[in-house]
């Protein structure tokens, strides 16, 4: 599920984000952005989360820049705030996110759900599940995981996203899928660009 543009979960993580690279303390709370956008503050819980930073092009296109997340449900402001630094700038696919590309950066946060363990490799649903997946090799466990929309992005089948789930764990070998474990789950997407922030802090400095 997506949530149209600008979400305060992704406004907030400009925030913080912009706020690290100019070496100053963050002035807004999470819940500063989820008023102004009228939206509750009832749904401030604690959830697993993934941050997710792209580089937008001119034609539009995405580039991701960065994503990392957890499992283990935190408070949101908390969840957000820490992930939306790990994932600009501690993500060893990609050097650390710099001031200068603020400006081209767009946000998704991805509120994590409804966890069930599948019957078997490819009992979920393209577009509706992300998947974690584990297997065994040798006494040696590899996991990894997408979110619910990596599949229909890239174009993937089932068996594909299974396929690219397991090599992206790290694990390089021979494999059936009855031996592959999968969790599937469903996400609340949101997201922002960098001009929605600098537009909604006009209206909150101002």
């Amino acid at each position: 599920m997506t949530t149209k543009h600008p979400h305060p979960f992704a406004l907030f993580a400009f925030h913080i984000l912009e706020s690290r690279l100019n070496g100053i303390s963050p002035t807004q709370s999470l819940a500063s952005f989820l008023t102004h956008s009228s939206t509750s503050t009832t749904s401030i819980g604690s959830s697993p989360l993934f941050v997710t930073w792209n580089i937008l092009s001119k034609s539009g296109e995405k580039h991701l820049r960065g994503c990392i997340g957890t499992f283990s449900p935190l408070p949101l402001e908390q969840g957000i705030a820490e992930y939306s630094l790990i994932a600009a700038l501690q993500d060893t696919r990609f050097g650390p996110i710099t001031k200068r590309e603020l400006s081209s950066l767009s946000c998704s946060i991805t509120v994590l759900e409804n966890f069930e363990d599948a019957k078997d490799a490819l009992d979920w649903e393209l577009g509706k599940h992300g998947v974690r997946v584990k297997i065994i090799k040798s006494g040696r466990s590899y996991g990894a995981t997408f979110l619910p929309d990596v599949a229909v992005e890239q174009g993937w089948d089932k068996e594909e996203t299974i396929e690219h789930c397991v090599r992206k764990g790290g694990f390089r070998g021979g494999y059936d899928l009855s031996e592959v474990k999968v969790i599937r789950y469903e996400g609340n997407k949101v997201g922002a660009t960098y001009q929605e922030y600098v537009d909604v802090m006009k209206e909150l400095d101002g």
